[in-house]
């Protein structure tokens, strides 16, 4: 591997702007005495996409399961997948000239898109990595690093939501609290009923943290969206409340963030922010950004990637633009992905409204099917929301809700995570199970109705999560 990746440390430096960009596509036009189209403007397409086209755009989905779980790994249209195999076969037919002459420009022309789909102020400030774990690590590096070279001190706090990801909360621990950093998580109360409900405890989490202004808060971990129980945070407000309490820097965790919500980074404030492009803006995975917000300070020019290449000391968006031989295929279809986009009606802002309308009616319905509730008021969920199962399945703890998960999965072709709600003292007979259904472009109405049909039968049928567990 030196040798190669010696070859490209030395070459690999001339190709920082968007004209030395060739696709494969228009390479072969350029071959033909075509000028490549490195400036192509992404406009609403006058003919829209039609049904039959967005069932074919997803013909690869298995037919006999109903899909109402976008948010776990998304989903990638043919279109975006051809042209991914169309990069791949580039890099096959001659990987030195791919690498050398056009993944960075390529991979800039992404990270562009990106900037003006989030409102960043420039290119510069958007990194692409694998996934926004992978995000996370970067800035919990940072944090970390702050503690042993004396920034902060031991016992100073981090704040992060009690229903931070799971990866995410794993590796707050591993990085800063590991470092001296104590870790505070602030209680969210689910089902949720306003967004009061959660800045109050993220306020009193801060109190806690502070431990009556004996501590710094070094670093807040906010969900955009969180994960489960899926419920669209007010990370704008939170981050206000951060700024006024004296947070040292605040990172966003919304890896159901673009294609799901409005994401304005500018508008939101916060230091960090990361969001997978492979859940809900139809890449292949797998692919994330993350927004570092320029600082007047130095603050941020120690971020860096936690695989160290040869780029390592050439800012954080270098970095991750080449962390050693590997398929950089996801992240160069950023273009073909708008070009998807543009066929609907209001691109992604129309998408993210129909699917936001769709996952509420589905929700409703489900609900009034079974007698139960939703999880939260319509407005505190994206393209994602909670719907109560009948108390009478006995769903009585995780395992529980793993096993009806797959018990749903492998017998009846329905495929949605199901969520474990714990009883509060002296609570009896209440919804303790959640299942959080997502909305798609590929989705129909059948999806969920069977659904509400399995359910329905189980509860006729006196089923109950008990028989799953021999």
């Amino acid at each position: 591997m030196a040798s190669d990746d010696s070859l490209h440390h030395q070459n690999h430096h001339h190709n920082h702007t968007l004209n030395g960009l060739h696709s494969p596509k228009e390479e072969e036009g350029a071959k033909g005495g075509e000028e490549p189209n490195n400036n192509k403007r992404f406009k609403l397409s006058s003919k829209l996409i039609t049904p039959e086209e967005i069932q074919s755009e997803f013909s690869h989905h298995d037919p006999a399961v109903a899909r109402i779980n976008n948010g776990s790994f998304g989903c990638c249209p043919q279109s975006v997948i051809a042209a991914q195999r169309r990069w791949q076969l580039h890099y096959y037919r001659q990987p030195d000239h791919f690498f050398l002459n056009c993944l960075k420009p390529a991979i800039l022309r992404s990270r562009t898109l990106v900037a003006s789909l989030i409102n960043a102020p420039s290119a510069d400030d958007i990194s692409l990595v694998d996934n926004a774990t992978t995000a996370a690590a970067i800035v919990l590096q940072h944090a970390a690093w702050s503690f042993h070279e004396g920034r902060s001190r031991p016992g100073d706090a981090a704040v992060m939501l009690h229903y931070a990801y799971g990866a995410v909360k794993k590796s707050v621990h591993a990085y800063i609290a590991r470092a001296g950093a104590r870790v505070v998580e602030v209680a969210l109360p689910f089902p949720v009923h306003s967004p009061a409900d959660i800045v109050a405890e993220f306020r009193r989490a801060l109190d806690l943290a502070r431990d009556g202004g004996a501590r710094k808060v070094r670093l807040a971990v906010i969900d955009h969206v969180t994960s489960m129980p899926a419920v669209v945070i007010p990370v704008k407000e939170l981050v206000k409340i951060c700024r006024e309490e004296g947070v040292d820097q605040v990172f966003v965790d919304a890896a159901h963030g673009i294609g799901c919500v409005d994401v304005d980074v500018q508008d939101i404030g916060a230091d960090f922010y990361a969001s997978n492009l492979h859940k809900w803006f139809f890449c292949p995975p797998a692919v994330a950004f993350l927004y570092c917000r320029r600082r007047p300070s130095s603050q941020g020019d120690d971020l860096h990637h936690p695989v160290v290449s040869h780029e390592y000391g050439n800012g954080l968006a270098i970095e991750s633009a080449w962390i050693g031989t590997r398929d950089y295929s996801p992240q160069l279809v950023v273009p073909e992905v708008m070009e998807f986009l543009a066929r609907f009606d209001g691109g992604i802002d129309g998408i993210k409204r129909r699917n936001h309308e769709a996952v509420v009616e589905m929700g409703r319905m489900l609900a009034n099917a079974w007698g139960t509730h939703l999880g939260c008021p319509p407005e505190m969920c994206g393209s994602m929301i909670m719907v109560g199962l009948p108390a009478c399945l006995g769903i009585e703890g995780e395992d529980d809700a793993l096993r009806l998960r797959t018990h749903l999965r492998d017998e009846f072709g329905v495929e949605v995570p199901i969520y474990f709600r714990p009883p509060k003292e002296g609570e009896v007979g209440v919804v303790t199970g959640y299942a959080r259904i997502s909305y798609q472009v590929y989705n129909k109405v059948e999806d969920y109705h069977k659904f509400r049909d399995v359910i329905s039968r189980f509860v006729s049928d006196g089923f109950t999560c008990a028989l799953l567990s021999g």
